[in-house]
């Protein structure tokens, strides 16, 4: 029988409150002050708290903050009539489970108690909960697939040289990991890792990013800028989605491919620099070639070594592991003992596509442990992004149809 604590200075909506769960078959301690309150929950540890936060001597919020960490041992129901975002808030920020307004529905008290209780009390699967023991580097190549253990071969094999690498697969796979991975096991390691994404400029600002530029070049040129090419010297450069480059772009690529050299904009002195460059893209520059659309000779000064990564419905046995590796992060970034889930919701998570890859699971476990407030990840925390597509049309299809009878 689960043991309730209500905390309220109104004896009048304590004692109805205890009667409705009594009625449903819970024990029930009453306090009629914050103080009383804790002096109960030091001694009989009850499973579940409904807390006034407006009380003479110890006020609710008062409470809330001497609990601390003892929130995520039983749930804990603030109550209040007075229902402004502020109280609401900071309340939830304390740890609270859940917030009641004054006067509030019988039938939503009861329902509340039992998702509360059941939250609290569900059994965890082992394989969906964190081990802080065992959190590595937050921005980690993981996997026990073939297909990632074949790739960390791979990378292993690559990293010594100079050699270009082209890294493919769909969005979220993990490109620029792996990019990075390769660097950081590389002899350019002490260097510079420069990063650019070039589908985030337009053609004549990304030719300046690159190349740097002159002062007077151009309109708004004011002073001389360093391109991410010389900032890289020494070290590597990773060009994202190269893909979206324009003809031009690619042009002045294919001869810093060809021999390291370049002009910035505004200026006829030739510059050498001495980077490894490694490409990415997630469309498929084979196609693009054959339409034109992508230099054939800059594509095979890229895929000199290609680097192919699996979408992450093509290797479901890292899944357990990833999300064990992400929902650790989670814990540690939110300073928790730990953080589950239930095996409901490991078995919901299995069934998603995942159409983003990695990196839709990892906002997917950082979504569910906001909404679970840290505590166990049930199957109603975790919302995918097909579904959250799925709403917004039929939302959007209702609106259009609701349009379409206020016209006739």
């Amino acid at each position: 029988m689960a043991k309730i604590l209500i905390i309220d200075d109104e004896k009048a909506l304590r004692q109805a409150i205890a009667q409705i769960l009594q009625d449903e078959g819970y024990e029930i301690l009453e306090a009629a002050d914050g103080e009383q309150g804790l002096k109960l929950l030091a001694s009989d540890r009850p499973d579940l708290v409904f807390l006034d936060l407006k009380m003479p001597k110890t006020q609710g919020m008062t409470v809330l903050k001497q609990l601390d960490q003892k929130l995520f041992e039983f749930p804990v129901i603030v109550m209040t009539a007075y229902g402004t975002s502020r109280t609401a808030i900071e309340a939830m920020q304390l740890g609270a489970y859940d917030y009641l307004t004054k006067p509030f529905d019988l039938d939503e008290l009861v329902s509340l108690t039992q998702r509360a209780l059941a939250h609290h009390q569900v059994d965890i699967d082992q394989v969906g909960q964190s081990d802080l023991q065992s959190v590595g580097h937050p921005e980690e190549l993981l996997g026990r697939s073939p297909a990632m253990q074949s790739i960390f071969k791979l990378i292993g094999r690559v990293a010594p040289g100079n050699t270009t690498v082209l890294i493919t697969g769909e969005s979220g796979t993990g490109k620029e990991l792996v990019a990075s991975t390769l660097h950081a096991a590389s002899p350019r390691s002490k260097g510079s890792l420069v990063k650019v994404n070039c589908a985030a400029l337009p053609e004549h600002l990304l030719e300046a990013e690159l190349f740097g530029h002159e002062k007077g070049a151009f309109t708004g040129a004011n002073h001389l800028r360093i391109g991410r090419f010389e900032q890289a010297n020494g070290g590597t450069i990773f060009l994202d989605e190269v893909g979206e480059l324009s003809p031009v772009i690619q042009g002045k690529l294919l001869r810093v491919l060809q021999d390291h050299s370049f002009e910035r904009l505004g200026s006829n002195q030739t510059r050498m620099v001495d980077v490894r460059i490694i490409a990415a893209t997630n469309r498929n520059l084979e196609q693009m070639v054959r339409s034109n659309q992508f230099r054939e000779d800059l594509y095979y000064r890229f895929n000199v070594v290609r680097i192919e990564l699996p979408p992450l419905r093509g290797r479901p046995e890292d899944l357990d592991q990833l999300t064990q590796h992400f929902l650790s992060i989670l814990a540690l970034r939110r300073g928790l003992k730990q953080l589950a889930m239930t095996k409901a919701a490991m078995t919901k998570l299995r069934s998603s596509p995942f159409p983003g890859n990695v990196r839709e699971l990892q906002n997917t476990l950082e979504r569910a442990a906001v909404l679970s407030g840290g505590r166990t990840i049930l199957p109603e925390h975790l919302i995918f992004s097909q579904e959250t597509q799925s709403k917004e049309q039929d939302t959007e299809t209702r609106e259009q149809g609701n349009k379409g009878i206020q016209k006739l």
